[in-house]
Order: C-alpha cells, then structure tokens, then sequence
C-alpha cells in the first residue's frame, strides 16, 4: 500500500471552506497510508466493522484493506470517566491509529434530546482528546442551538447526519431538516451528507452537493434503493448516485472525505473483504 507522512496527510485532507487543516499532528512525521485517489480521500466509517469484536481488530481492518483515514465510531463511552481517564483513554487509542498510519478524521457521538449539559459536553472532550476538529451526529434537529453553543466552546465543528425517517420531523432526513438546524448557526455546524440515506428519504445528493459542498464535514457512501424503507445494497446495484458524487468531489476538487459505511451486509458475511468491494468500486470511478 502507498504510504505518505502525516505532514502530508495533514495537507491533502482539508475540509474545503468548511475548515482549516485536519490536524495538527502532521508534524508528527511518522508514514500514514495512502487512500487519496484521484485528490479524494477514502476512507470509512468504523461502524463498516461493527462484526469485529475489539477496538484493535478495527484497527487492524483498515490496514488490511488499504484505507488511511478513519470517521471513528462511538463506542458508547461510559460517561463516569474522570477527566484525566478520559484523555489518557483516547489519547491512547488516537496514538494506535497514528502509529498504524491511520488517520482519525472525525469522532461520531450522538447528541439526543433529553442530554444534560454534560453529555453534551462529553462528545467534544473525546474529540478534543482525540485531536480532531470534527464531529459527526446522529442527532435530533431541535437540539442544534444547544451543540452549537458547545462547537463554539471548544472550536470542533459538528456535522448532522440523516436517516430516512421523513415521517420523524425531529430527524434529519430532508433538505429542509439541515436548513432549519443551520439557520441562523455559527460556522461551526454543518452537514454530514450519508448520500445512501439521503437517496432513501427521496433527495438529490448530487445537487445537494452541489449547494451544500462547503458545509458538509464528510461523506457517508453506500448504496440504497430510492424509498424511506429502500434496501442497503452491494455498491452499483441500488439508487444511490456514487459515481457522480465521486465524480463531483475529483473535478472540482471539493476536500471533503468520502467514507465507505459498510451496511447491506448479512450474518456470515466478511465485512473486510466487503469493504474491500466497496473501495475497489469507489477506486474505479475515480480512475474511469
């Protein structure tokens, strides 16, 4: 596999004119591998390895299958860390994936309805202990201003990610949920663009794209057929316009990640020899 330092790493991913440089560890100079086709980054979404049972063969699971840049899952972090046990717990973790050349771009932590202020505020110092100026949220529209008031805080941006649930008005889904959380929001929100979900839920991720390339933190990449029910399918077989997002984001050199979310699989099946699947499509279209 092709391998790259981290100041290089650190270059090549930007968030467009989202942000500014992924990280400040580049300096670090140890060699990070590679997945940079075509000036897009892909990489994946650690969910894509939920059938693997330790945080070490996740890791593992990147290298094998070429990937150099992670959007980390959380991992339902207990929230009675002291904070000094938190730090050094994923510092730690951040510190594995530097050594094995992978790059944790983004940290995933649901922000919920019902939060106390200090479950909020437990998703951004585990960002912060990991080193990263994003997140990535599954969470419900009405609590934008309150994760808005924390992004500010600790300067770590958050992205929204969708589902197709158009009948839960307090889910993102549609356009019109990222516009009703971002209205009147600071800089630091924005939109994390899962194009399988948002093809599901009835949208245009090509033209969504197209409008919305500056706020969006990353990319999920899966395939699904149209309709809020559709089905996760193998990458080519379902609704989702990949090719052309891929298309989008190589042309007009948009810095916006584009993580493989491994999802369609079935009991029995290899999640890393899927992935692999997935990262070969993607490979193609880039290079076609």
């Amino acid at each position: 596999m092709a391998l790259i330092s981290r100041r290089e790493a650190g270059q090549i991913i930007l968030a467009g004119s989202a942000g500014a440089l992924v990280t400040g560890r580049a300096a670090r100079g140890s060699q990070m591998i590679n997945s940079v086709i075509r000036g897009v980054q892909i990489g994946a979404q650690s969910y894509s390895f939920r059938d693997l049972k330790t945080p070490d063969a996740i890791l593992q699971a990147f290298v094998t299958v070429g990937l150099g840049e992670c959007e980390l899952s959380s991992g339902g972090e207990p929230g009675n860390f002291r904070g000094f046990e938190l730090v050094d717990h994923f510092e730690e973790l951040r510190k594995k994936y530097d050594d094995a050349g992978v790059l944790i771009y983004a940290y995933t932590y649901g922000f919920r309805e019902g939060f106390t202020d200090e479950q909020f505020d437990l998703g951004f110092q585990i960002a912060r202990a990991l080193g990263v100026k994003y997140i990535t949220s599954s969470a419900n529209v009405s609590v934008a201003p309150t994760v808005d008031k924390f992004a500010q805080k600790y300067k770590i941006m958050v992205g929204f990610h969708g589902h197709s649930s158009i009948d839960k008005p307090n889910e993102f889904s549609t356009p019109g949920t990222f516009e009703r959380a971002l209205k009147g929001a600071s800089p630091y929100l924005g939109i994390n663009l899962d194009i399988g979900h948002f093809t599901a839920a009835g949208g245009d991720a090509v033209a969504f794209l197209k409008e919305y390339h500056a706020k969006i933190v990353t990319l999920h990449i899966k395939d699904r057929r149209k309709g809020q029910h559709g089905d996760n399918l193998p990458f080519g077989e379902g609704d989702t316009p990949i090719i052309p997002v891929l298309h989008l984001l190589r042309d007009n050199h948009w810095k916006i990640p584009a993580n493989i979310e491994y999802e369609y699989g079935k009991p029995g099946m290899d999640c890393i020899a899927e992935v692999e699947k997935c990262y070969a499509y993607c490979k193609k279209a880039l290079e076609s």
